[in-house]
């Protein structure tokens, strides 16, 4: 893990802006990223079990996953031309800007993104910009997001629509700054740089640019930027646990240990007004670090929020996380806590 240094100057705070809407082919990157996700948040859990009921809709992301498997991969890298700057006008305006990345700006992506791991045959027409192929690869990704993404966009135009108010607020009681300073625990303002907990160490410096703030539904624990500083900049981070969350009134009496596991049910079950790792710790009777394990876990399964407090971090339950604990979720095991259990 790396970190990325977002270097600002008078001129960029007064330049940023955050999304008006999400930008569909980011999110169709991180759905891919999602379905590979070993621990699987239960935020998600509706999504993934859609996906899975539905042999119709899986068989139309056939080609788009398969496209994505190699051209977006899991580690350091994958081509900025997947999910162009126009994307952020609606999911025709990013096709047609795909349709029309300029063939030097394709082989010289795809050459970086070969240094990683070895391209199949079928990616030499791309690099070359091929306009069939440039053109299939658009119809798949609007195929994948079609089935994907589409089907789920009232939840997160919600979401986005509520993490978005959030920051609005933000900077209606304390300007851009307090918009900056409120993106932790994941990104921390030390102004004029904005540090972001990254896939590999990097430095982008604005120059009078300003930033795009994105929202993102599907991102999911590390924010993202261009690997090229030469583009439009953007981050897009993950929204809010809390604004992912939408209950449905569904009452069980299965335990909730059971579920999880005794120790991550008590860790969950102690933050009922915050708890610093420390205090977790104390109040559990174990050490920090497996304090701070259980926490890990909790968060990325979405059932806590973790921010900077001071030198310190606070753990608090997600609506997510209540109401687990107050039996208005099924407590039948789903994939992703049968993770939270074991690990």
């Amino acid at each position: 893990m790396g970190t990325l240094r977002i270097h600002f100057t008078a001129g960029d705070l007064a330049r940023v802006t955050l999304a008006d809407q999400p930008d569909p082919l980011w999110e169709v990157v991180f759905t891919r990223f999602r379905l590979r996700d070993r621990v699987r948040p239960l935020t998600f859990r509706p999504w993934f079990s859609a996906l899975h009921a539905e042999p119709a809709r899986t068989a139309r992301m056939r080609s788009g996953a398969q496209l994505l498997d190699v051209l977006a991969p899991a580690g350091p890298y994958f081509p900025d031309f997947l999910t162009p700057y126009e994307a952020g006008r609606g999911l025709g305006h990013g096709l047609e800007a795909l349709r029309r990345t300029p063939r030097r700006r394709l082989a010289t992506e795809l050459r970086r993104l070969a240094r990683h791991r070895p391209l199949p045959g079928w990616a030499r027409p791309l690099a070359e910009g091929d306009a069939g192929a440039l053109g299939g690869l658009a119809d798949a990704l609007g195929d994948y997001h079609a089935a994907a993404v589409a089907p789920f966009q009232e939840s997160v135009d919600a979401a986005f629509a509520a993490d978005r108010e959030s920051r609005a607020r933000d900077v209606l009681g304390g300007g851009v700054e307090a918009l900056l300073a409120g993106l932790g625990p994941l990104m921390r303002w030390t102004p004029p740089v904005l540090e972001v907990d990254y896939v590999v160490d990097q430095d982008l410096t604005l120059g009078g640019r300003g930033l795009r703030l994105v929202p993102s539904y599907f991102c999911q624990r590390t924010p993202l930027s261009m690997a090229d500083p030469g583009l439009p900049p953007v981050l897009i981070y993950p929204i809010q646990q809390r604004h992912r969350w939408r209950p449905a009134a569904r009452r069980t009496g299965a335990g909730l240990s059971a579920l999880m596991g005794a120790s991550r049910s008590a860790a969950l079950q102690a933050l009922d007004h915050g708890a610093t790792t420390t205090q977790l710790a104390r109040m559990l009777g174990v050490s920090p670090a497996t304090a701070s394990r259980h926490a890990t876990v909790l968060r990325e399964a979405g059932l806590i929020e973790t921010r900077r407090d001071g030198t310190a971090v606070l753990h608090t339950r997600t609506p997510l996380g209540t109401a687990l604990l107050e039996g208005e979720i099924t407590t039948s095991p789903p994939p992703d806590l049968t993770a939270v259990r074991g690990r």
